[in-house]
């Protein structure tokens, strides 16, 4: 046969002067080991990862399903980082290149590639790659339809009213995902790697995933090559405050004492853009400054009307803890009006004396250096933490491929990064590649139930590009004005999210201050706020495993459960971190009970309905009810949570002690990750972990260890107390740390156990000690209660649920009040409290008394509409009858 031209490059810098030839098979080893690899975004793979046919193909393992598959017209291969990826040097894998009758065969061990020689571009019939999913083999070619892709996300939800299309994502059912590189510009080598154009000619470009339905190890993939997930601040993970709305710094501080006055917890504080002048923008009037753009939208100088001493107000938002953000929207350059005009000017080689406003290039390095130099540094150091970038204009730059969104999220991301700060800012999505610049705004969503209903779905999505830090106005944005029940749901969905933040347009009767709304919706979000802050050790875990792994923390169930349909059709669960799946209420409850129903997937295994008790099983298609204080939140059996205690902001103290919150279930393990909080010391060595542990060791006994943290950080607290909560656990007959003895106290505050008869845990408080020392608790329970657990199941619900009914009956005075053995019902968690020896009589008091509860409320010669509410929010529907006799129906 003709000898065929396969060949090896040593320096892939010297194509045409090193040629070896190959008429047989070729063994590519791995060479170059995982240490060796270590160096971080090197843009040109090992030399053995490369495979070259004729002078015009080249193909690159990445990895066993990874292929970087390039063609040039001119023989010239691309080293440079593209805009999306940065790291090819990988450590080689394994796999071997053969001729086989004319045509280039590489096989990993995962995929077969085969190109035909001498046959030109990629096309259908010269380039095809090979795989086997689910037991059949797949056969890509070019031009094949993604016919499975599971999206990704998109720009913004601006003006969007429910759902909306999203686009392509790195995952699909079909198994592959090809990325088209061709025409996305470059990156040069400069000390701040700048955009540049590519070469000009005919090339293609493609990388090739090919990872089946194993999603996970895709996006970790993804990751290794195009950058990690970054891991913002810990104080992004509280509460931000932001409305658009022209507040004076008085306002502001009214505000911020709001939250203080009513026990809500608060990080940042976002101040709108009238925070400059804005000439009274009414963007309908259409009057534009020099740019063309709406006069009074962008703006660097501080409007004194508002802000009369600007660094004065900024250190008295640090002094309370927060964090402040300016809302930026940059489209207009800089205007003749600014400040910062004259130096602007000059710097840029323009006269100030012109009047010649300075327009916006930010892809001009001259222009970025200057914009950051001379607007936004100064800013910085009067107190803005971080920019929120609002750009809403024009999609394109001077530089093609470059959009204004991408690279301005590059610019400012990286800006911080080169100071040495732990970088943040929160904008828009600006394309693939962005995952490496986050927090995501999503834009000026319309008000309505439809638009909640699609954010978990639309965010968890993100996940598959690795943009896993959505942030949503909370209450929607247009027209603003929320009904109390909408807003409670949106918040509890905000807990359960990426980023907590409220927000709406500018709106007199748009109201995002929860101590604003009748007092009982009030107090369910004041508890869903203290419910976040609570998560913060849990949340900020997870985010460290996004930055490791490339899995964010809202992610889709089919990362797990890939071969579950269930996992592709309910789009609006989502797994939160690794132990809770999360399907958020988002329509209305029922006018007759005050229930909200859902239809919910649980996969496989034992779940804990966290905020009832109840334990189900998967996997299984339920339908559940919800009152206005429950959140569909289920945590796997035997998890462990970490959380933290009560504070007003993320870093009001040290997390101590480390509260760790025990599900029921035969085993579990968790690591809680902590570091600095706010540098960049996480990405080498500075951060810790604690390992916990628990397992029960025969009838009735639990055994706890928490070992000694691993690694250190600068600030790091030596010593801690621990917290360990047992959710439906029985009062135990003892309680041992470290070998001695843990006493009954009813001082929350002091060392000893306790047991909260309304959430049926047990409480176990410990002295602080060394966290270089190994913590084991034991957990004896009464051998007579361990058979009798059942009784433990979905009994807080029941309680919190006879708590409301007897609420509602309570409102039928003059003619009738609840009746006693409702209320001594609802009172059980309570006289649990006081003698946690009794619960197991109670809850069995409870199980056995509830149909008389429902006899009782049957009886009442009372408002028939309140007993037909009550009954139904406890599960038994009833109607009235002639006369207003309430019956009960089958």
């Amino acid at each position: 046969m003709p000898l065929s031209r396969i060949w090896r490059y040593p320096m892939a810098r010297r194509l045409h002067r090193w040629l070896i030839f190959f008429t047989g098979l070729v063994l590519l080893a791995t060479s170059v080991s995982e240490a060796a690899a270590q160096q971080q975004d090197d843009p040109v793979a090992y030399p053995q990862a490369m495979v070259f046919a004729e002078r015009q193909a080249r193909f690159t393992v990445l990895t066993p399903q990874l292929i970087r598959m390039e063609w040039s017209e001119d023989g010239k291969f691309e080293d440079h980082a593209s805009l999306v990826f940065l790291n090819r040097r990988l450590p080689v894998p394994e796999f071997r290149a053969t001729n086989e009758q004319n045509w280039v065969v590489l096989r990993t061990g995962k995929l077969i590639l085969r190109y035909k020689l001498r046959s030109g571009e990629f096309r259908p019939d010269n380039l095809s790659v090979e795989f086997v999913l689910n037991g059949k083999v797949v056969t890509w070619t070019p031009g094949t339809k993604d016919t499975g892709n599971l999206q990704g996300t998109i720009r913004t939800l601006d003006g969007v009213k429910g759902e909306t299309a999203l686009g392509s994502g790195l995952l699909s059912r079909d198994g592959w995902v090809v990325i088209d590189d061709s025409a996305r510009p470059l990156f040069d080598s400069s000390d701040w790697p700048w955009v540049m154009t590519r070469p000009p000619g005919f090339r293609q470009d493609w990388y090739f995933f090919g990872y089946g339905r194993d999603y996970k190890q895709a996006l970790y993939d993804y990751t290794r090559v195009a950058g990690k997930i970054p891991l913002p601040p810990r104080f992004a993970f509280g509460t931000w405050w932001s409305r658009y709305w022209a507040y004076t710094d008085k306002e502001f501080e009214e505000l911020v004492r709001g939250f203080q006055q009513h026990d809500i917890p608060l990080d940042v504080l976002v101040i709108d853009m009238d925070w400059h002048p804005t000439f009274g923008v009414k963007w309908w009037e259409n009057k534009k400054d020099q740019s063309g753009h709406t006069l009074g939208w962008t703006g660097y100088t501080w409007n004194k009307l508002y802000f009369p001493e600007p660094p004065k107000f900024l250190s008295w938002v640090h002094e309370q803890g927060l964090k402040a953000t300016l809302n930026m929207h940059p489209a207009s350059g800089v205007q003749p009006h600014e400040e910062q005009y004259p130096e602007m000017a000059r710097a840029m080689g323009m006269d100030p004396e012109t009047k010649k406003y300075v327009p916006f290039d930010i892809v001009n390095k001259k222009f970025a250096e200057n914009y950051f130099k001379i607007l936004h540094h100064p800013l910085e150091r009067q107190g803005i933490d971080f920019f929120w970038l609002d750009w809403q204009q024009e999609p394109t730059t001077k530089i093609s491929g470059v959009n204004p969104t991408w690279w301005l999220n590059y610019a400012h991301f990286t800006d911080m990064e080169r100071r040495g700060k732990r970088p943040l800012l929160f904008h828009r999505w600006g394309g693939l590649g962005n995952h490496r610049y986050q927090i995501g705004f999503s834009g000026d969503t319309i008000s309505v139930w439809e638009s909640l209903a699609f954010q978990p779905y639309f965010t968890a999505t993100a996940a598959n590009v690795g943009y896993g830090y959505w942030s949503h106005d909370i209450g929607g944005h247009m027209p603003g004005k929320v009904s109390p029940e909408l807003y409670t749901r949106w918040i509890q969905y905000g807990v359960f999210s990426p980023i907590l933040r409220t927000h709406t347009t500018k709106n007199p009767e748009a109201e995002r201050r929860i101590w604003a709304y009748p007092a009982e919706y009030a107090a369910i979000m004041r508890e869903a706020y203290l419910l976040r802050y609570a998560l913060i050790p849990y949340i900020y875990t997870a985010a460290r495993a996004a930055y490791d792994t490339g899995i964010a923390i809202c992610r889709p169930l089919y990362y797990d459960y890939p071969d579950a349909a269930e996992a592709y059709e309910f789009k609006d669960e989502y797994m939160f971190g690794d132990a809770m799946l999360v399907a958020p209420v988002t329509g209305p409850v029922s006018e007759e009970s005050l229930l909200a129903t859902k239809k919910i997937w649980l996969p496989e295994g034992t779940w804990i309905e966290w905020l009832t008790g109840a334990q189900l099983k998967g996997p299984a298609r339920i339908e559940r009810t919800f009152a206005m204080n429950e959140i569909p939140v289920y945590v796997k059996a035997g998890a462990i949570v970490p959380m933290q205690p009560k504070m007003r902001f993320t870093g009001e103290k040290p997390v101590d002690p480390l509260i760790v919150t025990v599900f029921p279930g035969a085993a579990g393990e968790t690591r809680i990750y902590d570091d600095a909080g706010n540098t960049l010391g996480y990405k080498g060595a500075e951060h810790s972990w604690t390992t916990v542990r628990h397992a029960q060791h025969d009838a009735g006994t639990l055994k706890i260890k928490i070992l000694p943290v691993e690694g250190s950080y600068p600030g790091m607290h030596t010593q801690r107390g621990y917290e360990i909560r047992l959710l439906n656990s029985w009062p135990p007959e003892s309680v041992e740390a470290n070998g001695q003895a843990v006493k009954l106290s009813q001082d929350s505050g002091a060392p000893g156990w306790r047991y909260d008869g309304q959430t049926l845990t047990t409480v176990i408080m410990l002295s602080k000690a060394s966290v270089s020392q190994k913590v084991e608790v034991r957990v004896k329970t009464p051998e007579s209660l361990v058979s009798r657990a059942g009784l433990l199941d979905g009994a807080r619900g029941k309680l919190g649920r006879l708590q409301t009914a007897m609420t509602l009956l309570n409102g039928t005075w003059t003619k009738g009040w609840s009746p006693d053995s409702l209320i001594e019902m609802a009172q059980t968690g309570r006289r649990i409290g006081f003698d946690p020896a009794r619960a197991a009589e109670e809850l069995q008091k409870l199980e056995e008394k509830f149909p008389k509860v429902v006899e009782d409320i049957l009886q009442m010669d009372a408002n028939c509409e309140l007993q037909i509410r009550a009954l139904a929010h406890l599960g038994q529907p009833a109607v009235c009858m002639p006369l207003k006799k309430v019956e009960k129906t089958p």
